[in-house]
């Protein structure tokens, strides 16, 4: 799989110069593919390669710290998703790509909405999907701290996939330090109605679909109402039987195929 080097980046905590392992798929305009907070193996997105790659230059990049990429040891920033999403400006850059379509996933929806608030003349479009708005979420607060502290508590096939993904030595650090870094957000607060954008998702102007799992256990109650209000014009889509990875769960990956699809004809 190929690889490329940037001069650095932030989200690697200054290191220089910083590798970039990515996938590449089909032929197109290029769809970027943001992988969450776990990395990209344990969430893949074949089944979208595999119907959208004929329409599609699909690029899926691991970020710094995670899968092939460069390493990064000690705490994630508290403005990780800011520095995340700088890093994926510089990897198209490298590319030659001045505008692509984004699909996030989890936190790499927050990511690709950073993106379109900084550069939205560099995104055609964007699918942001099991979405999080919030900075404080105690209905996760238990399960962040349990992982934090014992990723080794994680089930047989998923520690297996996330060791593929990262490496035998590296996955659980992958894990301490992005459950970790989610409850140090919530505890930088001093409103619990804060929201990991400073207010400025209702200025994002750069077309949007929110697919979203409606069983999704890391979303709060209330949270996607107040992403409606921000953006009413959005297209919100929700999936009954989805839960935080509609994408890739077996009950859910053709209806979120389809209401994808759509809305990539429709904007593209």
């Amino acid at each position: 799989m190929p690889t490329l080097e940037l001069p650095q980046s932030l989200h690697a905590s200054g290191e220089k110069p910083v590798t970039i392992h990515y996938r590449e798929f089909g032929r197109g305009k290029p769809l970027v593919i943001l992988h969450g907070g776990w990395g990209y193996g344990l969430y893949p997105f074949d089944r979208q390669i595999a119907e959208f790659a004929n329409s599609f230059r699909i690029l899926v990049p691991d970020r710094s710290g995670y899968g092939h990429s460069t390493q990064v040891s000690g705490e994630m920033p508290l403005d990780f998703h800011h520095r995340a999403a700088l890093e994926t400006f510089s990897f198209l850059e490298a590319l030659g790509i001045e505008s692509a379509t984004l699909w996030g996933h989890s936190d790499g929806s927050v990511i690709a909405a950073m993106m379109g608030l900084a550069a939205p003349e560099r995104c055609a479009c964007m699918i942001l999907e099991a979405f999080h708005f919030l900075k404080r979420k105690p209905g996760s607060r238990s399960f962040f701290e349990r992982f934090a502290a014992h990723p080794e508590e994680l089930g047989e096939e998923t520690r297996r996939v996330l060791a593929e993904d990262h490496g035998e030595t590296r996955w659980a650090t992958v894990l301490r330090r992005n459950c970790a870094v989610w409850f140090r957000i919530a505890d930088s607060v001093e409103r619990p109605d804060e929201d990991l954008y400073d207010g400025r998702l209702g200025e994002l102007q750069v077309p949007a679909l929110f697919l979203h799992g409606s069983l999704d256990p890391r979303t709060e109650p209330g949270e996607m109402d107040r992403v409606r209000e921000a953006l009413p014009r959005a297209s919100m889509q929700f999936i009954a039987t989805g839960k935080h990875s509609p994408h890739s769960e077996e009950d859910a990956w053709q209806e979120c195929n389809a209401k994808a699809g759509e809305f990539l004809r429709n904007s593209n």
